[in-house]
């Protein structure tokens, strides 16, 4: 492990180093194991929230009962070897197409923008024009992964839209809520506009999000998910 930072009180981000590795696609993931002194061995898949062309990174969100995370949000330190398999996945990828430009929509909640936060840092990297959109849901301000670089200012075609659903700090003049038929229907691009969605989060949250768009005439064939057990 090469460097780490914490993004909340209970996320961290890792930076890997990881020999002979070249690149990813963004929204891919890596296994990563540990193994303990007697043996026992616990695996977990976490997504990649580095843009292709940077040095690998992971976003890891402490679970009370996890095997793994604590570990790794609490205790590994910049030296520490850690057992990597990767990149993996082929399916939940966004790459840049030079022959269409189709909008993108992000839709992310809790700590599902971390492979999203890999497609956003792509399209700014790449210089592509691609529109692009993201929304995300968080608990609180606090609970915000990412938050000075999702807040800093970018070009007019990228646009970063917040909705906190539990707590509020003075004078958030942002969203409030779960993101929802009315908020997605404001937010999202029309139906007509063809746009590419990514929707990663809790299971519950994915489903949600994903009928409803199709609810509100988007093709599910243009929707990928990605989701994990954990609560927004």
């Amino acid at each position: 492990m090469a460097g780490a930072r914490q993004e909340t009180a209970t996320a961290r981000t890792l930076t890997l180093s990881v020999p002979g590795w070249q690149s990813h696609r963004a929204g891919q993931h890596v296994d990563v194991r540990l193994t303990a002194e007697d043996g026992y061995q616990a695996a977990r898949s976490y997504s990649l929230s580095s843009a292709p062309g940077e040095a690998p990174q992971i976003t890891v969100e402490r679970l009370p009962e996890g095997e793994v995370s604590p570990y790794l949000v609490d205790v590994a330190d910049p030296g520490d070897a850690l057992e990597v398999r990767g990149p993996l996945g082929g399916y939940f990828v966004w790459e840049p197409d030079a022959r269409a430009r189709r909008p993108l929509l992000l839709v992310a909640g809790g700590s599902g923008v971390a492979p999203l936060r890999a497609m956003l840092r792509q399209r700014l990297r790449s210089g592509h024009d691609t529109p692009l959109r993201l929304l995300y849901s968080a608990r609180s301000w606090d609970a915000i992964i990412y938050r000075e670089e999702l807040l800093q200012s970018g070009p007019p075609d990228v646009q970063v839209v917040l909705t906190l659903t539990r707590s509020a700090p003075d004078g958030w003049s942002g969203r409030r809520g779960r993101v929802d038929a009315a908020m997605l229907d404001e937010v999202a691009w029309t139906p007509t506009e063809q746009p590419e969605v990514y929707v990663c989060g809790p299971t519950s949250f994915v489903e949600s999000v994903a009928s409803t768009l199709v609810k509100l005439g988007h093709r599910s064939d243009a929707i990928r998910t990605e989701r994990f057990g954990a609560s927004s």
